[in-house]
């Protein structure tokens, strides 16, 4: 589509603007980036891109912009995705040997690494709990109307809820109630739950509905509850230029404010492929101001949450995409 020539010129333009948020003239490719060849051969290059739709030119100015078609291309075709130092992968190799407990922990991780390393807002979602296979249900009596249930996934995701009773039970009533849940559930996929739990505890049943009706309440309850969304270094996305815009702030702080549109945002894309939106690209227009990175991953099969970068258009790809390879690998090298 593009040769040789106007690739570098086209990659040297974004690479520069990436830096610097101006405009790139030819003077500028000619001093910074080494193309060899003149200036008058660049500003024709430049305007054959313009002509084709790669690059923009703004009003104030006689030099060019990437254009989404030329962010686009840049992403498929020219990026390096080998652009992290030495430093990045101690700090990210450190941070990352932490022990955890919990799927949900570890992805809250690797979330603040990436938002660390590449100084982007990052927004992360544990892996979904109805996608999972039921391990184990734990009971354990708290009072004489009080019992905690914990449930374990295949994928290491723990839900806790406490259940109340209208009726006294005892610590012998719980070991029965622990081998009923986890004889019929054990290893059932939870989004295949779909008949009422009684029904697959109905040969089980023994003791009153008032000790079994709650506990069936609180375990759909919790199993059905909204992921949890996470956060890490919104305020870093308003040291951008881009974010001078009194328009473009508000629209960011509505983006994070709004849990249905991140998830949405999160739960777009392909498992373990690293998924690139830009401006128009994105479904919701609230995210037509911005560019939307993310990645699902999976470590032996077993879901690991979503991990999204949104920033401007103006997006240092080769280094969010770099990063993100380089901490799938390494969570991968761990297991």
């Amino acid at each position: 589509m593009l040769d040789e020539r106007k690739k570098k010129v086209l990659q040297a333009i974004i690479e520069e603007y990436i830096n610097t948020a101006e405009p790139v003239s030819s003077n500028t490719l000619t001093k910074n980036h080494g193309l060899n060849c003149s200036s008058a051969t660049i500003r024709n290059e430049m305007s054959e891109l313009e002509k084709s739709g790669f690059l923009d030119k703004t009003h104030t100015s006689s030099g060019r912009i990437p254009s989404e078609k030329g962010y686009r291309y840049y992403v498929d075709e020219l990026v390096c995705d080998n652009d992290i130092s030495i430093e990045e992968i101690k700090y990210i190799s450190q941070k990352l040997e932490t022990k955890v407990n919990e799927i949900e922990e570890l992805t809250k991780i690797a979330a603040n690494t990436i938002s660390e390393v590449t100084h982007y807002t990052t927004v992360s979602i544990g892996p979904k709990a109805t996608t999972q296979r039921i391990e184990e249900i734990k009971f354990v009596l708290l009072g004489t109307r009080m019992m905690m249930a914990v449930i374990l996934t295949d994928a290491g995701l723990i839900k806790e809820t406490i259940i109340k009773f209208d009726e006294d039970i005892n610590k012998k009533q719980v070991e029965t109630i622990n081998y009923m849940f986890n004889n019929k559930l054990k290893n059932q996929p939870i989004e295949t739950i779909d008949r009422p739990l009684e029904e697959y505890l109905y040969d089980e049943i023994t003791y009153s509905v008032n000790v079994i009706k709650p506990i069936i309440e609180q375990i759909k309850k919790v199993l059905k509850e909204d992921d949890k969304i996470y956060l890490e270094g919104a305020n870093k996305s308003f040291e951008l230029p881009e974010f001078n815009s009194l328009e473009v702030a508000k629209n960011f702080i509505n983006i994070l404010d709004t849990k249905e549109l991140v998830a949405d945002m999160l739960n777009t894309g392909f498992a373990e492929d690293i998924n690139v939106y830009i401006g128009e690209e994105n479904e919701k227009d609230e995210l037509k101001d911005f560019s939307i990175v993310t990645f699902k991953h999976k470590v032996n099969g077993k879901d690991l949450g979503t991990i999204g970068i949104i920033g401007p258009k103006r997006m240092d790809y080769s280094k969010v995409i770099s990063v993100m390879k380089y901490i799938n690998k390494k969570l991968n090298n761990n297991e």
